[in-house]
C-alpha cells in the first residue's frame, strides 16, 4: 500500500512531461521558430495548430492534378501550385507549415548549390516513410555510413562499365519498338497514315527492362512487380503525406498504411528471391560476366567482412529499381512530347541520328557526336525535370546567404522553379529552346536536373546514355506527332508525370 502514492507521482510526473513535450512540440516550438523568421523578413501564414498548412497544400494538390494546360504555358505553377500560391502572396522570401515544422522555400541558384554541397550540414528530413518505403538505399543515408554505400557502389557505374551496357540497352529499346511496329502494322506505313498508340507505358516498361538487365541481370518479368508496386506507393503520397510527421503514425493501421506495409513487405520478398537466385548463381559460378554489374557489385561487398549486410544490398535494389527506371522514362517521354509538338527539332535530330548511325544500333563511341540529341536532352531535362523538388534539413543552426537557419527548419529546393525562373533563363523560359545548351552545360548555374554536390545523382551517366539511344532507335523507325486526344499535364508527386498518358500518332518511316 505504501508505493501507491510513489507510484501515484511517478505516473504524474511522467503524464506531466509527456504534456510538456506535446505542447513544446504542438505549439511553444512553431510559435518559437515562426517568431525567429518572421524577424528576419521572412513570411508565411500564421501557424495552425497541428496541420500547419497541410490541409490546404493537399486540396490545392488533387485541384490541380490533373488538369490539362497548354504546352506553352508557365509549367511552374501547375508544378508548384501551393507554393506557387504563397509566393505570389508573400514574394520569394517565404515558408510554408509542413504540420508543426516551418519549411523556407529556396529557389536562388546560388543558395541551392550551398545547401547541396553541405551534405554533413543539410540532410534529409526524417521521417519519410513512402519515399524510403519506395527507395531507400544511399537516398537516406548520411554521413559515413553513406560514403561507405557511394564507395561500394561507385565501380558499377564507371565508364568502362556504362560502355558494355550500350549493347543490353540497345536490345531492350529493341523490343519495344518491335511492339510498336507491330501495333503500327502496314497501315501506318507511309503517306498519311498513322495509328494512335500511348507511348507512356511502353517508355517505362522499357526502363524497367533496362535497369532489371543491366543493375541486375534479369529480364523485366522478373523485376515487373516491384515497379508495379513501387508506382502504387507513390499514389499514396497524398493519402499519406497530410499525417506523416506525427511521431508513430506510420503505425496507426489507416486503410493506407496497411496498404503501405504489405507493399513495402512484398517488394522485400521479391527482392530477397532475386538475391536468392543470385546467390545461387554466384555458387554454381553461372554468373560469370554479370560480377560486374549493380547487384553483383552488392553481393560481392557482402561477402566481404565489412561489406554491405543482405538488408542493406535490399534498400539499395529498392532505390535502383525506383530511381533507375523513372528518371530516365521520364526523359524520354517528356523528349517525344517535345518533339512531337516541333517538328522543326525532329527532323534536325533525326538528321544527326540518320548522319551518325545511319540504320545501324548506336554505339557507345557515336553517342558523343550526337550534340542535337544531347541540346534536345538538356532543355528537356531543363524545363520537366524528373525530380523537381528536394527537401533538407539542417543539423544545426547555420547561416544561408542572409538568413540564419535553425534546426526545426526544414528548407524546400524547388528545382522545377528554378528552371523556369525568367530571371535565369530569358523571357522566353517556357519556350523549347534546344540551342540554349549549344555550348553546353558552361554558365548554366541554374540547371540541376540531377541533384548537385557530393551526392548528385550516381546514374546520372547511365540515364543519359538510355536516353540517347532510346530516343536514336526511335528516330531512325518513326515520325510522331501529338494526337489530337493528348492533355498536357505534367505534375509533380515524387517525379514529374503526365498524369493522362502521352498518346501520340505514329508512322513507320520504311
Amino acid at each position: 500500500m505504501n508505493l501507491s502514492p510513489i507510484l501515484c507521482t511517478i505516473l504524474l510526473a511522467a503524464v506531466i512531461a509527456w504534456g510538456v513535450k506535446l505542447l513544446n512540440w504542438v505549439w511553444l516550438r512553431p510559435r518559437r521558430l515562426q517568431k525567429l523568421l518572421t524577424h528576419q523578413g521572412l513570411k508565411g501564414n500564421s501557424y495552425r495548430l497541428l496541420l500547419g498548412d497541410m490541409k490546404d497544400l493537399i486540396s490545392v494538390i488533387k485541384q490541380e492534378q490533373f488538369k490539362p494546360i497548354q504546352l506553352s504555358d508557365d509549367l511552374a505553377p501547375h508544378m508548384f501550385p501551393y507554393f506557387h500560391q504563397i509566393i505570389s502572396k508573400y514574394g520569394e522570401n517565404c515558408f510554408i507549415w509542413f504540420g508543426p515544422s516551418p519549411r523556407l522555400i529556396i529557389s536562388d541558384p546560388q543558395l541551392m548549390r550551398e545547401i547541396l554541397a553541405r551534405p554533413d550540414i543539410f540532410q534529409k528530413p526524417l521521417p519519410d516513410p513512402i519515399g524510403q518505403t519506395v527507395a531507400g538505399g544511399l537516398l537516406y543515408l548520411e554521413g559515413q555510413k553513406w560514403a561507405k554505400h557511394r564507395k561500394i557502389i561507385n565501380p558499377a557505374f564507371h565508364m568502362d562499365k556504362l560502355k558494355s551496357m550500350v549493347p543490353v540497352i540497345g536490345l531492350s529499346c529493341l523490343d519495344m519498338i518491335g511492339k510498336w511496329e507491330a501495333l503500327v502494322g502496314s497501315d501506318g506505313g507511309g503517306g498519311d497514315s498513322a495509328v494512335e498508340i500511348d507511348v507512356w507505358p511502353f517508355i517505362e516498361d522499357l526502363s524497367g527492362d533496362v535497369i532489371s538487365r543491366v543493375a541486375f541481370g534479369s529480364s523485366h518479368k522478373k523485376g515487373r512487380r516491384i515497379f508495379e508496386l513501387q508506382k502504387e506507393l507513390v499514389k499514396l503520397v497524398l493519402e499519406v503525406i497530410q499525417f506523416m510527421f506525427i511521431p508513430g503514425w506510420r503505425f496507426v493501421p489507416t486503410k493506407a498504411n496497411r496498404r503501405t506495409k504489405a507493399m513495402s513487405e512484398e517488394i522485400r520478398s521479391v527482392l530477397k528471391g532475386i538475391i536468392k537466385q543470385r546467390e545461387k548463381a554466384m555458387e554454381s559460378e553461372r554468373a560469370v560476366g554479370r560480377e560486374g554489374d549493380l547487384l553483383g557489385t552488392l553481393m560481392e561487398s557482402n561477402r566481404e567482412a565489412h561489406g554491405l549486410s543482405i538488408e542493406e544490398v535490399i534498400e539499395e535494389c529498392k532505390l535502383f529499381y525506383f530511381a533507375g527506371s523513372e528518371t530516365s522514362s521520364l526523359v524520354v517521354v517528356w523528349t517525344l512530347v517535345m518533339l512531337s509538338k516541333h517538328q522543326e527539332w525532329q527532323a534536325r535530330a533525326r538528321e544527326e541520328v540518320l548522319q551518325v548511325f545511319g540504320e545501324r544500333h548506336p554505339s557507345y563511341d557515336g553517342l558523343s557526336r550526337l550534340k542535337v540529341v544531347t541540346m534536345i536532352l538538356n532543355e528537356v531535362l531543363r524545363m520537366y525535370p524528373s525530380v523537381p523538388l528536394l527537401a533538407r534539413a539542417p543539423t544545426e543552426t547555420v547561416k544561408l546567404g542572409d538568413m540564419t537557419v535553425p534546426v526545426g527548419v526544414d528548407l524546400m529546393l524547388l528545382i522545377g522553379a528554378m528552371h523556369h525562373d525568367p530571371k535565369i533563363w530569358g523571357d522566353d523560359v517556357s519556350e523549347f529552346k534546344p540551342e540554349r545548351f549549344e555550348s553546353g552545360m558552361r554558365g548554366q548555374s541554374g540547371f540541376m536536373p540531377f541533384s548537385g554536390g557530393p551526392r548528385v545523382c550516381i546514374g546520372q551517366n547511365l540515364g543519359m546514355i538510355e536516353a540517347k539511344i532510346a530516343v536514336a532507335m526511335m528516330l531512325q523507325r518513326f515520325s510522331f506527332e501529338l494526337s489530337p486526344s493528348y492533355l498536357h499535364t505534367p505534375f509533380s508527386i515524387i517525379t514529374l508525370q503526365p498524369q493522362h498518358g502521352v498518346p501520340l500518332l505514329l508512322r513507320k518511316l520504311k
